[in-house]
C-alpha cells in the first residue's frame, strides 16, 4: 500500500549562479537580515559579495561569522543577542550544517524564548518562526531542506536535536558554484554524510501506513516519496563524489553532488536517519571527529547488520551504484562493497580505529546509542544494547564478516 510525506521548502532554487537572485529573494520576507555564517565568508569573494548585493538594494544586514561547530549554547546565545538588538526579521544561514542549523535557532530563540530545552525531540515547537533562508556551501548535511537543527546541550553527553516541519527553511539556494573552494577533505566527509542519509533513509524501517503516523513523526520511515530522493541522491553521490574530491574544480562534479546532497536531505528529512546515526553521536561525542566521517564508517556495518531484512533494497542500491544485474542476493552483497570501496577511495577510514575510538569505550558506546530512540526505532531490524555492541565491535575490527553469523 503507497504512503508518502513530502515536506520541503516552500521554492528551492538550485543551479550555478542562483546565489544573485538572493537580493529579490530576502526582500520578499524582510529588510533586517542577519546573516549566520562562518570565518570564511569574509575571505571568499563569492560569499561576501551576497552581503555586498542585498546591501546595493538596501536591505540592512548583520552578519555573524564566528559560527561553531556543534553549536555549543554559547554561540546560540551569542548570536540571539545581537540578532534581537538588530531587530533583524529575516534569517540567512550560509555555509555548512552548522551555519543554517544556527539560522534556524536563532529565528527559534527570536520567536519563542531563549531556552531551547522546551523544543528538543520532535514536534515541540508550537508555531511559525522567523523566516529562514539558507544557502549551503558544502554538500554533506541538506540543512537547507531538513525539519531539524542540531545543538550541543552541555548537560549532555551527545548532541541533541530539534525537529519540527517549522524548522523547515522557507527559501533554499543551491549554488555549486559556492562550494568550488570547499578542500577535498570536507568535500569528502560531506558527501559521506549525505550518502549514508540517503543510505539510511532508503533502508529505514517501513512503518505501515496510519493518518496519525505524520501527526506524530517527524520521520516516518521509509516511504514513497523518500524513495524517489534517496535513489537520485544515491546515482548522483555514487558516480560523482569521487570526482568531485579529486578535480574540486570539476563543476558538473560539484553540481551532481550539491544535487545528490540536495535529494538525500529531502529524503531523511521525511524518512529519518537510523543506526549509524545513532551510533556516531556518543562516538562523535568521545573522538570529537566529524560526524560525516563517523557515520560513513560505520555505514558498511550497519548495512551489514541489517542485511537480512533489506535484500532488496540493497540489491537495488548495488543497480544504482552502476553494477551488473546478477541475483538479488549476490547484487545485496556487492552494494555492500560498492559503498565501502567508495568510501575508502575518498579517504574514509575502514574502522573505528580511525576515529581513535578505543577497545575499553565500545561497550560505553553502544549502552549510549540506545538513548536515540528515534534512530534506533527506525532501523529496518530491530536493536539492542547487544546488537549494537556486534556492530561497533566488528567496526572497531574492521572486519564486517563479525556480523554474519547471527
Amino acid at each position: 500500500m503507497a504512503y508518502g510525506v513530502f515536506r520541503s521548502p516552500a521554492v528551492i532554487y538550485f543551479g550555478t549562479g542562483q546565489r544573485k537572485a538572493l537580493p529579490r529573494i530576502v526582500a520578499q520576507h524582510g529588510q533586517r537580515v542577519f546573516i549566520c555564517t562562518d570565518e570564511r565568508f569574509f575571505k571568499d569573494p563569492l560569499l561576501a559579495g551576497i552581503e555586498q548585493a542585498l546591501k546595493a538594494v538596501g536591505i540592512a544586514t548583520l552578519t555573524y561569522d564566528r559560527t561553531i561547530a556543534e553549536l555549543p549554547a554559547s554561540c546560540i546565545q551569542e548570536a540571539t543577542a545581537l540578532a534581537r538588538d538588530f531587530n533583524a526579521d529575516v534569517f540567512l544561514g550560509i555555509g555548512g550544517g552548522s551555519c543554517q542549523d544556527l539560522a534556524k535557532l536563532v529565528s527559534l530563540s527570536m520567536s519563542y524564548g531563549d531556552d531551547l530545552r522546551p523544543f528538543y525531540g520532535e514536534f515541540k515547537v508550537p508555531g511559525k518562526t522567523l523566516p529562514v533562508i539558507a544557502v549551503p556551501t558544502t554538500a554533506g548535511t541538506g540543512s537547507e531542506v531538513t525539519p531539524v537543527a542540531v545543538l550541543g546541550d552541555p548537560e549532555r553527553v551527545t548532541k541533541v536535536g530539534i525537529s519540527s516541519p517549522y524548522l523547515i527553511p522557507v527559501v533554499a539556494v543551491c549554488d555549486p558554484e559556492l562550494t568550488l573552494t570547499c578542500p577535498p577533505r570536507l568535500t569528502a566527509i560531506a558527501g559521506a554524510d549525505a550518502m549514508t542519509h540517503a543510505l539510511e533513509a532508503f533502508t529505514a524501517i517501513r512503518h505501515k501506513p496510519s493518518s496519525e503516523l505524520s501527526l506524530n513523526q517527524v520521520f516516518i520511515g521509509k516511504n514513497i516519496f523518500s524513495d524517489v530522493q534517496a535513489r537520485s541522491a544515491i546515482a548522483a553521490l555514487g558516480k560523482y563524489l569521487p570526482t568531485a574530491v579529486e578535480d574540486g574544480s570539476n563543476l558538473l562534479a560539484r553540481e551532481r553532488v550539491m544535487y545528490g546532497s540536495l535529494a538525500a536531505g529531502l529524503a531523511f528529512g521525511a524518512a529519518g536517519t537510523a543506526a549509524a546515526h545513532a551510533i556516531q553521536y556518543p562516538i562523535g561525542a568521545l573522538t570529537h571527529t566529524a560526524h560525516g566521517l563517523g557515520v560513513a564508517t560505520l555505514m558498511p556495518y550497519v548495512m551489514e547488520f541489517n542485511f537480512e531484512c533489506c535484500v532488496p533494497e540493497l540489491a537495488e542500491i548495488a543497480h544504482l551504484c552502476g553494477l551488473p544485474v546478477q541475483n538479488e542476493a549476490a547484487d545485496a552483497r556487492d552494494a555492500i562493497d560498492a559503498v565501502e570501496q567508495l568510501f575508502s577511495r575518498i579517504g574514509i577510514p575502514s574502522s573505528l580505529q580511525g576515529l581513535n575510538v578505543t577497545a575499553d569505550k565500545l561497550e560505553w558506546v553502544a549502552k549510549q546509542s540506545m538513548l536515540s530512540t528515534r534512530l534506533i526505532n527506525n532501523n529496518p531490524r530491530a536493536l539492542t544494547v547487544d546488537s549494537i555492541g556486534r556492530i561497533v565491535n566488528a567496526a572497531y575490527a574492521g572486519d564486517r564478516s563479525l556480523l554474519r553469523s547471527a
